[in-house]
């Protein structure tokens, strides 16, 4: 006799059997059901953001301790940490010529974490490692960042180099976890800690998206046009699906792997 298969399991079994058009419809539903949660649950929609913030400083704390307790950085992206480092720096810039505000803060201690990282990664773990898995071009990622910068901007009062760098920000953050999925592709196996890390990214770059659309719907619309005209306004929320849905096939296979109580989760192949 067959022993009752959880219903986490049966659930995520019958949603891999389904083909591609209903696992996409399924993730758009549960993406507004849970959208629909948070603006009934969180009444200070900027609320989303300072938690967007904390969840990605837990995510860094795994990182710290998988580096200074394991003394390994195996798994780890160098390249998406280079290029977080790098949106970080710019919008830092922005926020203290344009907009100096809590944000700023949190950027400048998130900046200061991930360059930490950067420096145990190239001169104490070296190692460890795995420049031949990390082996995304970080030009294919920033070249047309800066190159749509320059095309759709903001068209606010600032100044035009201003507006091109906060506008490369919002285009490099979207995409600067990419390297780090290479490597995940690359190698199948996600050690726990990367796995936490990552899985903390996906969940604060969801919040922050979400604090994005609730903004836009909680203003009828207002904060588009405060944004400016153009394409920028609509480029601004398609960034920040863009980069939740980087994330969200890895999501569901760490919950996945969560539940089947798994300490190593293994991606099928072509997952990220």
């Amino acid at each position: 006799m067959k022993a009752p298969r959880r219903p986490i399991h049966a659930v995520s079994t019958w949603v891999k059997r389904q083909p591609p058009k209903v696992k996409a419809f399924l993730a758009v539903v549960a993406g507004m059901t849970v959208l629909v949660l948070l603006r009934a649950i969180v009444h200070d929609h900027d609320n989303l953001f300072v938690a967007a913030e904390a969840v990605h400083a837990i995510g860094i704390s795994v990182l710290i301790y998988k580096l200074t307790k394991e003394k390994t950085c195996a798994g780890i992206s160098l390249k998406s940490q280079e290029l977080t480092a790098l949106f970080l720096a710019v919008r830092l810039y922005c926020s203290f010529v344009m907009e100096y505000d809590i944000h700023t803060l949190l950027d400048l201690a998130t900046l200061a974490t991930t360059l930490w990282v950067i420096f145990m990664i190239r001169f104490k773990l070296e190692s460890s490692y795995m420049e031949d898995k990390d082996n995304c071009s970080v030009y294919y990622v920033v070249i047309p960042c800066a190159a749509l910068a320059l095309l759709i901007h903001p068209s606010t009062s600032h100044h035009l180099i201003n507006r091109i760098f906060w506008a490369f920000c919002v285009y490099l953050e979207a995409v600067s976890v990419l390297p780090q999925l290479r490597v995940m592709q690359n190698t199948q196996i996600v050690e726990p800690f990367t796995a936490h890390y990552v899985f903390a990214l996906g969940v604060a770059r969801f919040l922050s998206c979400a604090h994005w659309i609730l903004q836009v719907l909680d203003s009828n619309g207002h904060l588009l046009v405060a944004l400016g005209h153009g394409l920028w306004p609509s480029m601004v929320l398609i960034s920040e699906v863009v980069q939740t849905f980087i994330l969200a096939d890895f999501c569901y296979y760490y919950v996945k792997s969560v539940f089947g109580g798994q300490l190593v989760l293994r991606l099928p192949s072509g997952v990220v």
